[in-house]
């Protein structure tokens, strides 16, 4: 359920949220009480019941009796809540879950590449003809190469139809592109790769191929991903 809460109070919700999912506060120990978070935030004690009943809904902390409000441990986690994997996305271990959208992605998206191929129209094809161009202008460009290519898989996506695997790629996706480290430091050459890999794709969802499609989008995901990963 999402609640529209007053701005100081999605500030604390936020914070608290940050400071369970990194760790500050392990799973099985108490948050500081009530009084104490109201003078750490210099806020209400309305404004602390409301952070804590937002981080209850988010999976993150349970009211215990005689114990105050516990973090629970990360299988009760909401992992897609988008705040949950902002955070996520900021802990120490990041690159972990970085490797797991990577599988998640190569899975999803070589569906979507094959679905796309199988049922794209004549229309579908146009656009994507006309993205792929803006892609070929954009390789010399880093900045606007990255933008074409988010703009590429996106219509991939969306001739595929498959929009519950649209909207998981899209909201955990979007939390990692907010992190350097996602990004990467992509070596000399990233570009001109990546655009091969983009240009065999395309050819392959514009002829209808649906088994090619899948292969070459799972194979240009994780040959990207292991181009700019971190060594860390």
């Amino acid at each position: 359920m999402t609640r529209n809460r007053p701005a100081l109070a999605e500030a604390v919700i936020r914070e608290l949220v940050q400071d369970v999912v990194t760790g500050k506060y392990a799973p099985g120990t108490a948050l500081p009480t009530t009084a104490a978070l109201c003078e750490t935030f210099a806020v209400s004690r309305t404004v602390i019941r409301e952070a804590l009943t937002a981080l209850a809904e988010k999976g993150l902390v349970a009211a215990r009796q005689g114990w105050g409000t516990v973090v629970l441990d990360r299988d009760s986690w909401r992992l897609l809540d988008p705040m949950v994997l902002e955070a996520i996305f900021r802990r120490e271990d990041s690159l972990l879950f970085m490797d797991q959208l990577i599988g998640i992605r190569t899975a999803l998206e070589g569906l979507m590449a094959s679905s796309a191929a199988r049922q794209i129209t004549d229309e579908a094809r146009a656009a994507l003809s006309r993205q792929f161009d803006e892609l070929d202008a954009a390789v010399d460009d880093p900045d606007r190469y990255a933008e074409e290519d988010i703009a590429f898989h996106a219509l991939v996506h969306r001739i595929s139809g498959n929009e519950f695997a649209r909207a998981i790629i899209s909201s955990i996706q979007g939390k990692a592109r907010l992190v350097a480290e996602y990004t990467g430091a992509p070596p000399k050459g990233h570009n001109e790769l990546t655009h091969e890999e983009h240009r065999h794709i395309f050819e392959a969802v514009m002829g209808g191929d649906t088994e090619a499609s899948a292969d070459l989008m799972r194979a240009h995901i994780a040959r990207s991903w292991a181009r700019r990963r971190p060594s860390r």
